[in-house]
């Protein structure tokens, strides 16, 4: 990418805005997430934290943070956001702070949050033109109060509140809902999806960003260790295998305009994604269940389809697939 400052991890800044050391689960991709953000924004920033996992990271009276901070309740945070972001406007029109004391306002919040319960505040805030940036740590269930279903769980998933059964063994057969197009259906001038196993491409983004006024999304696969059942050092094998089975698609849109930042050369099976994970784990065993991993295949392999058609991208998808895997 031309005119980037972040070339390679070399270039990955050394200031740590956060400590180590919190009440957070080991392996936390959304941990990292903010662990990246606050280096790509140079510390300038206030937070803005809707209910979720990521609240019990400041435990009064402690704090691992160099930055500001808020919570707010589930609904909240692009209220908060849209407060904040007011407050430090008027100071700064009434001379009351410099420019170099402006802040970046963030929204922080996991998927519960952002696809279900704040989402009406968020539409709102886009509609409004808001200008901060809102980031969603995904881990695809309501991991703070047990692991049960959100809108962002994805089919085939055991969580708490859709455990496979007898007369149910696929687990969750619903679908994940689409948060990317909802947000680029409003018209913000940047959308995002990120992984912890990508921190480049992640740099590269907030960068890009940050020189867009207005509403900006960006999703963060957050790999779970907790709910999702894996040793918490496999966090980073588990988002490049997401990203390297096609499930989880970086991409971009600016101004509605979408581009895929990573692309595969070739597929690999979803089954190797999807077998390091214990809410699979029904899926494969007492009894392989082909016909729920083939749909997941097949709808990986329908979204690169479509994607290699609208931006003729360089990646080889084999005509066969779906087909009936085998290991």
């Amino acid at each position: 990418m031309s005119g980037t400052r972040f070339r390679t991890l070399k270039d990955f800044p050394l200031e740590e805005f956060l400590a180590a050391g919190s009440p957070m689960c080991a392996g936390c991709g959304g941990l990292l997430a903010l662990k990246v953000f606050h280096k790509a924004l140079g510390g300038k920033a206030v937070f803005v934290n809707a209910a979720g996992c990521l609240t019990l990271l400041q435990v009064y009276p402690y704090s691992p943070l160099k930055s500001s901070w808020m919570y707010t309740a589930f609904a909240s945070a692009p209220a908060g956001a849209q407060g904040i972001r007011d407050a430090l406007d008027v100071l700064l029109e009434k001379g009351r702070i410099s420019a170099e004391e402006d802040l970046k306002v963030v929204a922080f919040t996991g998927d519960g949050a952002a696809y279900d319960i704040g989402l009406q505040a968020t539409s709102g805030a886009i509609e409004r033109g808001l200008d901060f940036y809102y980031l969603v740590y995904d881990n695809e269930a309501y991991g703070n109060t047990g692991f049960q279903k959100s809108s962002a769980t994805p089919y085939g998933s055991a969580t708490t509140t859709t455990p496979p059964t007898e007369q149910n063994p696929v687990g969750y057969t619903g679908a994940k809902k689409d948060l990317f197009e909802i947000w680029r259906s409003h018209s913000p001038p940047y959308v995002a999806t990120i992984a912890p196993s990508h921190i480049v491409d992640m740099l590269r983004k907030i960068e890009k960003a940050s020189q867009f006024k207005g509403p900006k999304l960006f999703i963060c696969f957050s790999p779970c260790p907790t709910g999702w059942g894996f040793d918490p050092s496999e966090t980073i094998r588990v988002s490049k295998l997401a990203v390297e089975c096609g499930v989880w698609p970086l991409k971009e849109a600016v101004f509605g305009e979408v581009k895929h930042t990573v692309v595969p050369r070739f597929l690999k099976p979803v089954e190797e994604y999807l077998s390091t994970q214990e809410r699979y784990k029904h899926l494969f065993h007492p009894v392989r269940l082909d016909e729920a991993i083939n749909k997941i295949q097949k709808q990986v392999y329908l979204y690169w389809r479509k994607a290699k058609e609208a931006e003729n991208l360089d990646i080889i998808l084999s005509e066969k697939m779906p087909i009936k895997l085998s290991r």
